[in-house]
C-alpha cells in the first residue's frame, strides 16, 4: 500500500488485556502479546502519519470473547459459565461486525470505540 500511495486499511485483532491486565490466573503471557500488538498499532500509525500516508489503522480491542482460550483454561471455568449466563461474552461474529463496520468507515472519520486511528 505504502509503496504503491494507496489509500489502505490494517486491522488489528487485539484485546482489552492489551489496556489493561486483568487478575486471571493461568492466561500467562497473554496480556504481555497483546499490549505488543496495542504498541505495534499505535507506532505502525505514527510512522505512517510522519509519511503522510492515507493508510488507516484500526485496533479492534474487545473484551471476553467465546473462544478456546477462555473455555480451554480451567481456571477461568466458573467465571466464563458467569459470563456466558449473564450474556456478557462476545462471540467471534460479534468481533467481525468489528471488523465489517471499522473498513466503512470513513478515512478521516477514526471511531474511538473500536480504538479506530487515522494515520493522517
Amino acid at each position: 500500500m505504502k509503496a504503491n500511495n494507496i489509500d489502505g486499511h490494517i486491522i488489528h485483532i487485539n484485546s482489552v488485556t492489551g489496556h489493561q491486565v486483568p487478575a486471571f490466573p493461568g492466561l500467562n503471557v497473554y496480556p504481555a502479546s497483546k499490549y505488543a500488538v496495542t504498541a505495534l498499532a499505535e507506532t505502525l500509525r505514527l510512522e505512517l502519519n510522519s509519511a503522510k500516508s492515507k493508510i488507516k489503522i484500526t485496533n479492534i480491542s474487545p473484551g471476553a470473547v467465546h473462544t478456546e482460550i477462555l473455555t480451554n483454561n480451567k481456571h477461568l471455568e466458573e467465571i466464563v459459565q458467569n459470563w456466558i449466563k449473564e450474556k456478557q461474552i462476545l462471540n467471534a461474529e460479534d468481533v467481525a461486525d468489528s471488523v465489517v463496520y471499522a473498513l466503512s468507515t470513513p478515512p478521516a472519520r477514526p471511531d474511538p470505540r473500536i480504538n479506530n486511528k487515522t494515520s493522517h
